[in-house]
């Protein structure tokens, strides 16, 4: 029975049950909205460089997609989904660069699209992005997708909500109820009540991770990297004396793992999640012996 935890996450965010669907984890609602709204007539419309398992679940489901790159700056451009010819998937923040768009660039896509759903991917929106549930009443094409797994720190527990007007609501369940009605176990969903009830253990960790965040910035912007202005609980960042698949190995020597992905335009980069202070600081104390070791 999932009615409780709804009945928290609808308290916590300001609407009403209605408007809630429980996934296991928000891949499970991400993979539902492909499958819902997704079709050789609807294409998946998402960026470049954004959550790679969009275009795992748009295989999958086998839909065509329509892909739009990132500019110069790694920022997503609001007009290009403008009129969009299917689905748009926006990550806000975006993963891996953790750049954000603001509320009011959500709302000029969703006025840019009133015959096509809207999905906004907000998993790691409680680092400082600006939240689209509150355009949910206004727009009856707008799902949000949120997890507990980044801010809430219950990953393992797997679970993630679609927030919509009550129809697109009704819709994802039709899809989900189809083949998976039983996606939840007691236990995940006695802790997502709990980590919702918890809003003083939330509030000291998003702020602490914030905190965490800008010092490491500061302190590799200092060493020379380039740091892309995170709102997610990571970095993005360009190291100044290596090539990012370079610094990864090196550090792994080492024994601090951090992200690489080998892939066009983000090779030079790392994505580096942010710990405590005390593994940020080994981070940096590895980063200043390589550069050692390098002159």
């Amino acid at each position: 029975n999932t009615r409780r935890a709804v009945g928290h996450i609808a308290d916590a965010l300001g609407i009403k049950p209605e408007n809630v669907m429980l996934g296991n984890g928000s891949d499970e609602n991400l993979s539902v909205c492909f499958q819902a709204f997704c079709d050789a007539a609807r294409p998946a419309c998402f960026a470049d460089i954004t959550y790679g398992f969009y275009p795992v679940f748009a295989d999958i489901c086998g839909v065509p997609t329509k892909i739009h790159p990132l500019n110069e700056n790694f920022c997503i451009r609001p007009a290009d989904y403008f009129s969009a010819p299917g689905t748009v998937f926006i990550a806000n923040p975006n993963a891996p660069t953790g750049l954000a768009l603001s509320r009011e660039d959500i709302r000029a896509i969703l006025v840019a699209n009133p015959n096509n759903v809207v999905v906004v991917d907000e998993a790691y929106v409680d680092f400082g992005a600006e939240s689209a549930v509150a355009l949910v009443p206004d727009f009856e094409n707008l799902i949000v997708v949120q997890t507990l797994s980044k801010s809430r720190s219950l990953a393992g527990a797997r679970i993630g909500f679609a927030i919509a007007q009550a129809p697109l609501i009704q819709d994802l369940n039709t899809m989900r109820f189809s083949f998976n009605p039983y996606n939840l176990n007691r236990l995940s969903l006695l802790a997502a009540e709990a980590a919702i009830l918890d809003t003083e253990y939330f509030s000291q960790c998003t702020a602490k991770i914030c905190e965490t965040r800008a010092y490491t910035a500061k302190a590799l912007t200092d060493r020379g990297f380039t740091v892309l202005p995170s709102r997610a609980n990571f970095i993005f960042t360009r190291p100044n004396r290596m090539r990012g698949g370079d610094y990864y190995r090196r550090l792994r020597e080492k024994g601090v793992l951090v992200r690489h992905f080998d892939k066009p335009r983000i090779s030079d980069y790392v994505r580096i999640s942010i710990g405590s202070m005390d593994q940020m600081h080994v981070l940096l104390a590895a980063t200043d012996e390589l550069w050692e070791e390098t002159r």
